[in-house]
């Protein structure tokens, strides 16, 4: 560290006349009086400034009333996060810290007491130090901005907090057997928030979509949790055909960042299509519209006479009523029928995502609706989607 030219000489010698002052009362390490005049040096070295000071004034570096030698235990700390950080991919990464509140109270006295201003605070020079020495053993690069690991020391319990960034993935299941439920119950334990019982998951079991989806990324990705955004959604008992039904999911906590996901997935029960990862979960619900087979039955007997009656639907739109007052409205956009038996009947339909199909069918606040178009109560035993298309 040189001290060359005139002004930097008088800032120096400035420098030393208030370290001075500070050392009179209190004992600093290299580091926190190297910080406390570095910015108006321009210097990048708080520990060398530090010991400049204190070979010019002939002064020990002792015990530091501030950070209480805080800086010598880093090494220490770094083996930790080193060691936490091990199983985790990851190209950026932020360090943070947990200080004693009475490290910060004694940092902001000195400095008010001296008034010294624009200077880093205790946290930020630690941190910074952690940062150089944590990207020099990894060969990862410091960000501050989203990334990909957040490392959190905490000075007071000596503990370690690590979290990955999120990870999200788009897909499509196709669902070929039925009495398969969307939707996987949460822990009973601690109702899907993450405890041991269920390793932080939120669910404990997996035989559901869900839970078959959620396993797959979990031993994927070496997830914590799973987070599924649903584009509609069936009945236990209906197929989901085609090309699948479109899902986003959110992977919290990821061990590894860049696994290689096959375009045929055979996930338990059903087979998973098209994963790949992405920037974010489009924001807002999502339009679709599906291609369905309903399973009808009547009341009374149908004949091929009244099922004509069904094509005056075809391109038409339907108002949904529900018990909160809000009213929705879809799009049929082509139907077509075939008689089952003399009490059933097969409904083909492309229809607006959204509808709910099983209310369509009985007249339950749905308007038109089959049984009112047949003149014939009616009940849908089963629905199932043979293509589901995403409208961009």
């Amino acid at each position: 560290l040189k001290i060359s030219n005139v002004s930097q000489g008088k800032k120096f010698t400035t420098v030393l006349r208030l370290s001075q002052k500070i050392l009179k009362e209190y004992d600093l390490c290299d580091h926190c009086l190297g910080r406390l005049f570095a910015k108006r040096l321009g210097l990048a070295s708080n520990k060398t400034l530090g010991q400049k000071i204190h070979k010019a004034l002939k002064k020990k570096n002792t015990k530091c009333h501030i950070c209480k030698n805080i800086f010598d235990s880093l090494q220490h700390h770094l083996v930790k996060i080193l060691d936490v950080s091990s199983d985790y991919d990851f190209k950026t990464f932020l360090v943070g810290a947990k200080l004693k509140p009475s490290i910060l109270d004694r940092d902001d006295h000195i400095r008010s007491q001296f008034k010294l201003r624009g200077i880093d605070s205790i946290k930020t020079s630690i941190t910074r130090e952690l940062v150089k020495q944590f990207a020099q053993k990894t060969k990862k690069k410091h960000q501050q901005l989203d990334p990909d690991l957040t490392l959190t020391v905490d000075f007071k319990t000596e503990s370690y907090d690590i979290q990955s960034r999120a990870i999200f993935v788009s897909g499509r299941y196709v669902k070929n057997m039925r009495n398969i439920p969307q939707k996987q119950k949460p822990c009973s334990n601690c109702l899907g928030k993450g405890c041991l019982a269920c390793s932080r998951h939120g669910i404990s079991e997996f035989d559901s979509i869900e839970g078959m989806i959620s396993r797959y990324l979990f031993e994927k990705f070496v997830a914590v949790q799973v987070k599924i955004t649903w584009i509609g959604g069936e009945d236990s008992t209906s197929l989901v055909l085609g090309s699948g039904r479109p899902f986003f999911a959110k992977m919290t906590n990821p061990k590894k960042r860049s696994p290689k996901l096959p375009k045929k997935i055979k996930a338990d029960k059903i087979t998973l299509r098209s994963l790949k990862q992405i920037s974010r979960i489009p924001a807002g619900p999502m339009q679709f519209v599906s291609k369905t087979k309903l399973l009808v039955t009547t009341e009374n007997s149908i004949r091929q006479e009244d099922l004509t009656k069904l094509d005056q639907l075809r391109k038409s739109t339907i108002a949904i009523y529900e018990n909160s007052g809000k009213r929705t409205e879809k799009s049929i956009h082509a139907i077509c029928h075939k008689i089952n038996s003399e009490n059933s009947f097969y409904l083909f339909m492309r229809i607006d995502g959204g509808v709910p199909l099983k209310r369509f069918v009985a007249g339950d606040n749905v308007f038109p609706n089959i049984s009112d178009v047949i003149s014939n109560k009616s009940k849908c035993d089963t629905f199932d989607f043979e293509e589901i298309g995403i409208v961009n």
